[in-house]
């Protein structure tokens, strides 16, 4: 293992990579720990709250609308900055890793805006980290290329100002840095992906006239985004850029963030885009809280849990309504099919799909949508250019037509739908699958013509949990018991297709822990980032 070394007061245990000093400067280390001394104690104390919060909901406790912020839900005069120059229009965003041939493709997409992505389809190994950096910085500066291994080009095509206006998504406050570390103490992941662009690159992002904005993933309740804009507050006034210049779109993609969506544009309100219905990480938060509370939370297979389903109508129209009610933006969610081409009719079939997924979304007032393929790009836009026409969103639809409904976000129950051994199959197939391209770095996974990524591995691995531990089910009268599911999983993992260097006995172990064990790890990325994650040739101990 690479010993430890010290910059600037900052311990970094992994091997240094090339051209890392450009971004670990003694001034962009300064900036780190500024930021980190004054947020980790806070940082801390909400993820305590946190665990709290789930223990309330496994013992009983429904999360409800705060009577507490009950003044700023009714106080309609307050609304968040205006809209930001290169997010007036965000009728299709596409979202990937910030690895350097998806950084290419991302910004030749014809999307309005990629979502640099940090956090759920980028395994967060030192090389990605720094690299990811380097890469959204040459982008920035017009010098990014990229060339394959069979020796094909890839070239930014056409002028910046044409270019789709970059969002990054840091990590979520629950995964550490732990490569870096002051006095001891790992420094927040999201906290560091977040300083260092900033540092980087906000002054050239605000002389091309779009940016620095961000995507907030994970956030829990208000107080997490209430750290947030302290944070950008503290940047802001480090770096001497006015306040304001930072723009933040958030992900409502756990239930406890439903019940407080106003309250998270408020407390960022200065600094609010709008906010992003995260459906896959939503269904994941759905179990993992009320995973323990008996049948009326058990959800049938994976890919029958629709945009649909009555808990998720409810989810999708109440975040519209809060959004527009405060002048703030919303975005749909991701349309995950990956095009294949050898296969016209299945082609054809799914992509029908996405054009009705995005279809509802534009109906039901969305200002744009997600997809996480550039063949995907045309089908949305074609759907959000028949609903806008020439306006660039659909603000003026305040959707005063939906009231907020705490009961109907909790209607699990009335998903239709069953379980099938098909279902709990694909949900051991793709859990390892995922965790194992995970390991050796690949956070974006394609697997059966769908693009994997953290979330919705953790849709697979908590249902089978919850599948175990209710024993529930299927849709022939078999119960799903561990021991019966440890032998789908043998013969699911006897099929796999094994190659030199791959990590399937690692992946299944980690798989085997989060699934299948008697405690519920909060994240498998946690898990796996702790235990098995390798830097260079090391592998890296918790």
């Amino acid at each position: 293992m690479n010993d430890p070394y010290t910059l600037n007061g900052i311990t970094l245990t992994a091997p240094p990579i090339q051209r890392q000093g450009e971004i670990l400067t003694r001034e962009a280390l300064d900036f780190v720990k500024a930021l980190h001394r004054a947020t980790h104690k806070r940082r801390e104390e909400l993820l305590d709250h946190r665990c709290r919060q789930r223990k309330a909901v496994a013992a009983g406790a429904d999360p409800h609308f705060l009577p507490e912020t009950r003044h700023i839900r009714e106080d309609a005069s307050w609304r968040v900055a205006p809209t930001a120059p290169g997010l007036e229009d965000r009728r299709v965003e596409i979202t990937g890793p910030v690895d350097r041939k998806m950084t290419i493709n991302a910004l030749n997409s014809g999307a309005r805006v990629w979502l640099a992505d940090m956090e759920d389809s980028s395994t967060p190994s030192w090389s990605n980290v720094i690299n990811g950096q380097l890469n959204l910085r040459d982008a920035l500066a017009g010098r990014i290329g990229f060339t394959s291994p069979e020796g094909k080009e890839y070239r930014v095509e056409g002028p910046a100002d044409t270019l789709p206006t970059i969002v990054v998504r840091p990590r979520g406050w629950h995964l550490p840095e732990k490569h870096v570390l002051i006095q001891d103490v790992a420094v927040a992941g999201g906290l560091f992906d977040f300083a260092l662009y900033f540092f980087h690159n906000a002054r050239t992002l605000m002389d091309q006239g779009r940016g620095p904005y961000f995507y907030l993933p994970k956030i829990e309740n208000h107080l997490e985004a209430r750290l947030w804009n302290d944070i950008f507050v503290q940047a802001q006034h480090l770096l001497g850029i006015p306040q304001g210049t930072i723009r933040a779109t958030v992900l409502i993609e756990t239930i406890t963030a439903a019940f407080e969506m106003e309250e998270i544009l408020y407390e960022l309100r200065d600094h609010a885009a709008g906010l992003n219905a995260g459906r896959w990480d939503y269904i994941f938060s759905v179990i993992k809280n009320f995973r323990t509370r008996g049948p009326r939370f058990v959800l049938p297979d994976r890919n029958a849990v629709t945009m649909t389903a009555p808990f998720m109508r409810a989810y999708t129209e109440q975040l519209v309504r809060a959004c527009h009610r405060r002048g703030a933006h919303a975005i749909g969610g991701m349309a995950a099919f990956i095009p294949n081409r050898r296969d016209e009719q299945a082609n054809a079939l799914a992509l029908e799909k996405v054009r009705a997924d995005k279809t509802r979304e534009a109906g039901d007032g969305f200002d744009g949508s997600w997809v996480a393929h550039p063949d995907l790009v045309p089908v949305a836009m074609e759907v959000f250019d028949a609903a806008l026409g020439d306006r660039p969103n659909q603000l003026h639809r305040l959707r005063e037509d939906v009231r907020p409904d705490d009961v109907a976000l909790l209607d699990i129950a009335a998903t239709p739908g069953t379980i099938t051994e098909r279902g709990v199959r694909e949900n051991l197939e793709v859990g390892v699958r995922y965790i194992e391209s995970w390991l050796r770095g690949n956070g974006a996974a394609a697997i059966n013509n769908l693009m994997e990524d953290a979330a919705t591995a953790e849709i697979s691995r908590s249902q089978i949990w919850q599948w175990i531990y209710t024993s529930a089910l299927t849709d022939d009268g078999e119960v799903i018991t561990r021991d019966r599911v440890t032998d789908l999983l043998d013969e699911e993992f006897a099929s796999l297709a094994r190659f030199d260097g791959d990590r399937y006995d690692e992946a299944r172990e980690v798989f085997e822990e989060v699934a299948l064990g008697t405690e519920f790890p909060a994240f498998l990325t946690v898990t796996a980032y702790s235990k098995y994650l390798r830097d260079g040739t090391s592998l890296v101990a918790a």
